[in-house]
């Protein structure tokens, strides 16, 4: 009978990760849950007040007539909806997020480094992160109607680097034995999280943007509030409005953008160590500092040029999207000396 290789460490890290996974699955469709019934409730809620708006009216013209006719009297209720599916998302995404440390920190112990040496350990650090600073933001606001964006954009990139970056454990090249790895690398992971909620937001934005636009046309077309049709998605009624939208965006851009920018000078700094110059040019540098103009752009534009609404958001989400492509195409396919991948 053939003996059965011993599980190491790192068999179990990935056991760990895909736990991860399955659980963030969970807390997906628990979050979705919560927006669609956060839909049902708004629509409910338009219809009682509709009617509230009606036995009003009904009730006025009893009591003219010097009766009470008890219609349009309400008792007191609690119309805040209890979103028991959002504490169910969240508690997943806790649980989660404790295997997705697990696995984390197994890997590191496994390698005898920090885990971010190549594609794999970057996405496993930076996905671990972004739940982090999502959680830790639960502890002021609550943002639970971003869950599904979070946890499914957490499903979508860990379980995608563990199907198609994941490596074995491998000694760190020459130039990654530097403690410069531990804070280059580290604060671009935590700018990456940051920036990822100001995507998440500002997709909302764009949503909400839209669906007030249509209010308003619908307005001045029909005031009276009976008979209008949909203006989006229910659960956009129970969300804030696209101001207050875009100024939390902005909020974690500004945030991320100090990240990346001591990103971009200790990356420059441990090019000198590294490779006795500070800038040469090379691919991902060029790419790490079109994030930085990119992100300074959308700061310096909405601060001083009035840039709000759908422009200030399109800006956050085009700099997203240069953040997953420096960290996939540009480590893929554009070779220099930033070769780390791990992938042969």
């Amino acid at each position: 009978m053939p003996e059965t290789a011993p599980m190491t460490l790192d068999t179990v890290s990935v056991l760990l990760v895909w736990t991860a996974i399955a659980i963030y699955a969970l807390a997906f469709v628990a979050y979705a849950v919560d927006l669609a019934r956060r839909g049902a409730v708004a629509a409910d809620q338009r219809v009682v007040r509709e009617r509230e708006l009606v036995g009003a009216t009904v009730g006025s013209s009893a009591a003219a007539g010097g009766r009470d006719a008890g219609v349009g009297t309400t008792s007191p209720r609690d119309d805040r909806p209890r979103l028991v599916w959002a504490r169910i998302g969240t508690a997943l995404t806790v649980l989660g997020f404790g295997f997705h440390v697990a696995g984390d920190v197994t890997r590191g112990i496994a390698a005898e480094r920090v885990p971010w040496s190549n594609m794999y350990e970057f996405a496993l650090t930076g996905t671990m992160l972004i739940v982090a600073v999502y959680l830790a933001v639960l502890f002021r606001s609550d943002l639970r109607f971003l869950g599904s964006f979070i946890t499914g954009l957490t499903v979508l990139l860990l379980g995608g680097a563990t199907l198609g970056f994941y490596v074995e454990v491998v000694p760190l090249a020459d130039p990654l034995k530097s403690v410069w790895l531990v804070i280059h690398v580290f604060v671009a992971s935590l700018a990456t999280a940051l920036f990822a909620l100001a995507f998440g937001l500002s997709v909302l934005q764009l949503m909400q943007a839209r669906r007030e636009r249509r209010m308003l046309a619908e307005a001045a077309s029909d005031p009276t509030p009976t008979g209008r049709t949909s203006t989006g998605p229910r659960f956009l009624r129970t969300l804030p409005d696209a101001d207050a939208l875009e100024s939390l965006a902005y909020r974690f851009a500004i945030i991320g953008f100090i990240f990346w920018t001591f990103t971009l000078i200790a990356g420059s700094i441990w090019a000198n160590d590294a490779w006795g110059r500070y800038w040469g040019f090379d691919t991902k540098e060029v790419w790490t500092f079109v994030i930085w103009v990119l992100y300074a752009g959308y700061i310096h534009a909405r601060a001083t040029r009035g840039w709000r609404g759908a422009r200030s958001a399109w800006l956050s989400i085009i700099g997203f999207t240069a953040v997953l492509f420096n960290f996939t195409i540009v480590n893929m396919f554009f070779k220099g000396l930033h070769a780390y991948s791990g992938l042969s």
